[in-house]
């Protein structure tokens, strides 16, 4: 610290709180510590009888928690934010759009291992309304050495947060099953389907039915590739009953399996294969009745162009476990938060 005239101060920083009494009304704060001293902020200084004030002063090599907070924003946020003004050292990062939240959790466990930092994040692959608080990052003391923030720069990764763009889709949907088919029951999933993927300002562009005949099932597959569809949902089939033919049929055309199987629940039975350049879901009987399931967890990743591996399924497992709790605050719960 160094003492300096206020009427020299605009500019500097102070390095403790500056007190206003009112008599009978107010005694509080009027400057906190670490605000930076403006010319509007002379005369209020004055008349609060602070000729002199205790000002940092900025060495080589030292940071204002401001200025540190600005890099540190700079080195790690990426697409899809925009930000708070700095204050004491905080910044927070929002949704620029709707979207779905992007987090290097590796990245992010360095920065916070440097000490004197903090990078605070919502859970990763969080569907995000525009204008959520997704981030916030802080600088610890009042200034910081800036090894420190030249440490995360070198260590971690560019721009490791980010909001990706959720992308409307034309979605073709394949219902089989005898039952639904010869019309012994009617279908329920249907309307389901539509529901979910409205949410996302999807459309269902085609619904299909077919009885459990693999060569039925494969040739609604095809149209519903060779369609304008860009995602074919198939629902029913995909339980290990002689009747069901869905796995089998999807391979058979050539479909890339990727997972027919996830570590989730409601959805233990969740397929995903690739083809022409399309996502096929193959759905569990649970998205038909349960609130939530593994298709609101995977379909926002589909959505956002996401190529989804065994092991972001894999990844699942953590987290998992629905708890079917009686007000449902899905996408901000512990459901598929593991990854």
């Amino acid at each position: 610290m160094k003492i300096i005239e206020t009427k020299n101060a605009v500019g500097t920083v102070l390095c403790h709180d500056i007190t206003k009494i009112i008599p009978g009304e107010f005694k509080g704060v009027a400057f906190k510590k670490g605000h930076i001293v403006r010319e509007e902020d002379i005369e209020e200084l004055l008349k609060l009888g602070k000729d002199h004030l205790y000002v940092w002063e900025k060495k080589e090599g030292m940071l204002h928690e401001n200025e540190a907070a600005e890099r540190i924003k700079n080195h790690v946020a990426g697409n899809g934010l925009y930000f708070g003004n700095v204050k004491e050292g905080k910044i927070d990062f929002f949704a620029e759009n709707d979207g779905l939240v992007s987090i290097d959790t590796e990245e992010l466990l360095k920065a916070n291992l440097i000490g004197e930092l903090i990078i605070s994040t919502i859970h990763n692959n969080t569907p995000v309304k525009k204008g959520e608080k997704i981030a916030g990052t802080r600088i610890i003391p009042l200034v910081i050495d800036e090894k420190k923030i030249i440490e995360l720069e070198t260590k971690c990764k560019e721009k490791f947060i980010s909001v990706k763009k959720i992308n409307s889709k034309k979605v073709a949907v394949i219902t089989t099953g005898n039952e639904v088919f010869y019309g012994r029951i009617q279908d329920k999933f249907g309307p389901v389907i539509k529901s979910k993927v409205s949410e996302y300002k999807c459309e269902v562009i085609s619904q299909v039915f077919s009885p459990d005949d693999k060569e039925k099932i494969k040739e609604n597959l095809k149209k519903a590739l060779e369609s304008d569809a860009e995602l074919v949902i198939c629902t029913g089939g995909m339980s290990v009953d002689p009747d069901d033919m869905t796995p089998a049929s999807i391979k058979e055309i050539g479909g890339e399996l990727v997972t027919y199987g996830s570590p989730v629940l409601p959805g233990a039975m969740l397929l995903i294969a690739y083809k022409d350049g399309k996502t096929i879901l193959g759905l569990p009987g649970c998205v038909m009745y349960a609130k939530r399931t593994v298709f609101d967890l995977v379909l926002p990743r589909i959505l956002a162009e996401e190529k989804l591996t065994f092991e972001d399924i894999a990844k699942y497992g953590h987290g998992g476990l629905c708890l079917d709790c009686n007000i449902c605050s899905f996408p901000h719960c512990s459901f598929g938060k593991g990854v």
